[in-house]
């Protein structure tokens, strides 16, 4: 099996990608949502299954080590034993998992079937991005597949607060879990009527075992590493410990990957330069926007004194401007010019919202404030993601799909991982500064309140300055990594290992096309 220059048209699409698509798009609303459905509903599930303070975060730290630590695993997976067939079985996992979450009497419980959450998540989520990428090879239409794609991994979050605030205010907390269930019933139902495989495009290798315990344990490590860093401390030695094993294990997984056969994860897929940037600014990005969500939640709920639903909804312009970036602008666009430029301005524009952001304080006004910094946000974030997600698996071998998408869920796992725990360290440091400096005006209990939410707004603003910084990060490294021309000429260039596939061609396409 072999990847040729050949002319794009020469691939026959399938009759039912655009049914298909509807489903595998369903099942990845399914995996955002829950992401922040579950921490609305965090405080209700404690108080009734008695987990106390200290053990509260398994709820979601057993999920995202889960999800990010067999991430490649699940993704090579796909690849091994069919696409469809991880898809399917990944649904069937997780709505069994959200059913045992739903129903859980006991803390333990919760944290097991968060963790089977997370174990069958990292089968689908792979499975559901190669899916596409090998179904979609039409350059026009693989834009429009991808922007709605992209519309849902950015915007499906914030449809998560919503739906959490009304489900933990109207029903029960137990319901942020069973609605997990008829997405997923119908999503496999669909996908397996509707989805059909393109031939050739599995791999027939053995499973590297050495690369799936080093990965697994390396990025578990990892991800276990910032969350103890949330609630311990940088300096603590548990949390110490667990970066320095990652960086090892990491560094084993690295050296055995480029000495195996049939490598779990080809280094050739990360050192092509235009899927490696991809790789990064996302993570960037997502280190930026994950503790943007977790800031601006209490800032409306605690300082503004925000309901649930109305946190829920005061996220909406985002959402907005993330399908508007992603399926007007991005999927417009991208046939037309390079995808660095609409990644570069795409991450530019939502560092201008984050700018808004940085002048919050208790009196700020959401119509004056809040609200066009979130549409930009949106905007920026939907505009850059979409080409992104496209990017990421463009030119790579149909055997790799499944893997090359793994990879852009764990640089958005990990990179979510990161953002909480170095934001959140960031503005905690800022606040105990503020507070310890104005607390010895503050004659009287409620001014010494005042001082409080001042400090933690003057917290927020301080971490969001940073989140300014790595969004500006993003967009250069997009700008100068990214170097894959516009799509929609004849010519398709091979994904080979080396660094400067498509160097300097404005006007190539990358495209998998498998010669037998």
């Amino acid at each position: 099996m072999s990847e040729t220059a050949v002319k794009a048209p020469g691939v026959v699409p399938d009759a039912n990608r655009w049914k298909a698509l509807v489903f595998i798009a369903l099942a990845q609303l399914m995996v955002v949502l829950d992401a922040t459905i579950v921490n609305i509903a965090l405080p209700s599930a404690q108080l009734d299954l008695g987990i106390s303070d200290g053990n509260r975060q398994w709820v979601v730290t057993a999920y995202a080590l889960a999800f990010g630590g067999l991430l490649l695993f699940g993704g090579r997976i796909a690849d091994l034993w069919g696409r469809k067939r991880a898809f399917v079985t990944g649904l069937a996992g997780f709505a069994a998992a959200s059913a045992l979450g739903g129903a859980a009497t006991s803390g333990a419980m919760m944290f097991g079937a968060r963790a089977l959450q997370g174990a069958f998540g990292a089968l689908l989520a792979p499975a559901a991005l190669s899916l596409l990428a090998v179904m979609f090879t039409d350059a026009k239409e693989r834009a429009k597949a991808f922007g709605i794609y992209g519309a849902i991994a950015g915007g499906g979050g914030a449809v998560g607060l919503i739906l959490g605030g009304f489900l933990t205010e109207y029903l029960d907390w137990r319901w942020t879990f069973f609605v997990n269930i008829p997405f997923a019933v119908v999503a496999a139902a669909g996908a397996y009527l509707v989805v059909r495989e393109p031939e050739g495009s599995r791999k027939r290798a053995p499973l590297d075992i050495p690369g799936v315990v080093l990965s697994t344990l390396g990025l578990v490590a990892l991800v276990y590493g910032f969350t103890r860093a949330e609630s311990d401390g940088w300096g603590d030695s548990v949390t110490v410990g667990m970066f320095v094993g990652s960086a090892l294990l990491l560094a084993a997984f690295v050296v055995v990957e480029s000495k195996v056969k049939a490598p779990l994860l080809p280094l050739r897929v990360v050192t092509e330069r235009n899927r490696g940037g991809v790789y990064l600014s996302l993570g960037l990005a997502i280190i930026a926007m994950f503790g943007l969500f977790l800031f601006l939640t209490y800032y409306l709920q605690v300082v503004k004194g925000y309901s649930p639903v109305k946190t829920g909804f005061a996220f909406l312009p985002m959402i907005a401007g993330m399908i508007t970036g992603s399926t007007q602008i991005g999927a417009r666009l991208m046939t037309r010019v390079a995808p660095r430029r609409l990644m570069g301005p795409g991450f530019l524009v939502a560092a201008l919202g984050m700018l808004l952001l940085t002048q919050l304080e208790i009196g700020s006004s959401y119509a004056a404030l809040l609200l066009p910094a979130m549409l930009l946000l949106g905007l920026g974030m939907g505009t850059a993601f979409m080409p992104a997600m496209s990017l990421a698996t463009l030119g790579v071998e149909p055997r790799d799909a499944g893997v090359a998408s793994a990879m852009v869920n764990t640089s958005q796992q990990v990179g979510g991982a990161i953002g909480t725990a170095l934001l959140n360290t960031i503005a905690a440091s800022a606040n105990s500064g503020y507070v310890k400096d104005h607390i010895g005006a503050a004659a009287s209990r409620p001014q010494q309140q005042l001082v409080r939410l001042e400090g933690m707004v003057h917290g927020y603003a301080s971490a969001i300055w940073f989140a300014v910084g790595i969004l500006a990060a993003a967009s250069l490294i997009a700008l100068s990594f990214v170097n894959a021309g516009r799509p929609g000429s004849a010519t398709v260039t091979g994904s080979g290992s080396g660094s400067g596939a498509g160097e300097g061609v404005e006007d190539e396409v990358m495209v998998p096309v498998v010669a037998h």
